[in-house]
């Protein structure tokens, strides 16, 4: 009997495997949504003008990034000339 009597505190709640299965659902449809309210806001400004993209304020890249043309041999020849 004593046996019963320290098994029945350990026996997991009903309802318990239900509450747990339902939290992680809801997290997971949460993460979808965000994700799907992501893909769609990425979809509209990537159809919006430059002009559009200032009238919400949205950063825009006017002037063109400044790139660093390198000849294939001046690594050689640096490392030479120490």
């Amino acid at each position: 009997m004593a046996h019963m009597e320290t098994l029945a505190g350990h026996r997991p709640r009903k309802g318990r495997f239900l509450r747990s299965f339902l939290e992680g659902a809801v997290t997971m449809i949460a993460a979808f949504e965000t994700w799907r309210q992501s893909v769609a806001n990425r979809k509209a400004i990537a159809g919006l003008t430059v002009d559009e993209l200032r009238d919400i304020g949205h950063p825009v890249a006017d002037a063109p990034t400044p790139t660093l043309d390198i000849k294939a041999g001046l690594i050689t020849n640096l490392i030479s000339m120490r």
